[in-house]
């Protein structure tokens, strides 16, 4: 088939590659002229034939919604528009209904691999009127992973994005529940070998998964994960399942879990931590690492000052038991 791809970033330039290989015709337009076939929107309508099917693959949000926009006043009847970035669902249904005047079709693709994707195949999870999908599915088809599975037509417009939405917040609570067991056994000093205990689970067990190999395949590189800064940023997605859960009322504990971890690992001192810190000395009497405030406890960095008195020991020393955290 002949199509259209804008944004040939990494996923872009190898999902282009991709279709090629598959023998389909493909006409790609970005901003960096060094990657582009066609200098523009208009010349990359211009070349294909009709009914015209444009994927589009930049970031989401403003930059997505004026590329449909623009599509929109070059395309034409019975032509048809793929988001396959991380779009909202809510922008999908606004998108198609601006897309519908011109009388051009809109599907949104929900699109995951990454940068393996090029090998191994593109999972889509894919929504929009069954019409508009045949004109897109000789390149699901191409994309997707061998074998029967990879690839769902999950519903009407919007159902794309919402299914790899709730993929990607899944994604969040095992790649967290994975980086605590790591994060343990070190800490524990149990274990001779953390990395080749995360090895051996990748075969026989119930937990095994490309997310695991990946894990592993991060601590052969970089042993100790020392070369890595703990921070992790959030694309939107995590969010906007927490949100959907709160709308819905479906309890996401481990999800909302693992994104409110991606925020605190942003920080370099917590400030929750410091008071919390702080009601702890005022209340009990607990080490602090800093000069105690006012009405609490002169403490060390490790414990308390060795000038306490025989009281305030022994309120430090009822933690759990007389003072307690209330």
């Amino acid at each position: 088939m002949d199509i259209g791809l804008v944004g040939l970033g990494k996923m872009g330039g190898n999902m282009r590659e991709r279709l090629r290989r598959a023998g389909h015709a493909v006409v790609g337009y970005d901003r960096n002229p060094d990657v582009s076939d066609v200098d523009s929107l208009a010349a990359l309508v211009e070349a294909l034939p009709s009914p015209k099917v444009v994927w589009v693959m930049v970031p989401a949000g403003d930059p997505t919604r004026a590329t449909v926009k623009e599509l929109g006043e070059l395309l034409g009847e019975g032509d048809v528009v793929v988001d396959g970035g991380n779009s909202r669902w809510t922008d999908d249904i606004a998108n198609a209904e601006l897309l519908s005047g011109q009388g051009v079709g809109y599907v949104d693709c929900g699109v995951s691999g990454g940068v393996w994707g090029l090998e191994n195949g593109y999972a889509l999870m894919y929504g929009g009127d069954a019409a508009d999908i045949a004109k897109v599915q000789p390149a699901f088809d191409s994309l997707k992973p061998e074998g029967d599975f990879g690839a769902v037509h999950a519903g009407k417009v919007g159902a794309g994005h919402f299914s790899k939405m709730v993929h990607n917040g899944i994604e969040y609570a095992v790649m967290q529940a994975y980086a605590e067991g790591w994060e343990l056994l070190e800490a524990a000093e149990l274990t001779d070998n953390v990395t080749e205990v995360f090895r051996s689970w990748r075969e026989g067990t119930v937990i095994r998964s490309w997310l695991l190999d990946l894990m592993v395949a991060a601590l052969d590189d970089d042993p100790g994960l020392s070369q890595i800064a703990g921070y992790a940023e959030d694309s939107g997605e995590g969010r906007w399942t927490v949100e959907a859960g709160i709308e819905h009322a479906v309890a996401t504990p481990a999800i909302t879990a693992a994104l409110y971890a991606r925020f605190v690992s942003r920080q370099e001192d917590s400030p929750t931590m410091k008071a919390v810190a702080a009601m702890r000395n005022q209340f009990g009497g607990h080490a602090v690492r800093t000069a105690a405030p006012k009405g609490g406890d002169a403490s060390g960095a490790t414990g308390h000052s060795p000038d306490q008195s025989g009281a305030a020991q022994q309120a430090g020393a009822g933690e759990g038991r007389q003072t307690g955290e209330s």
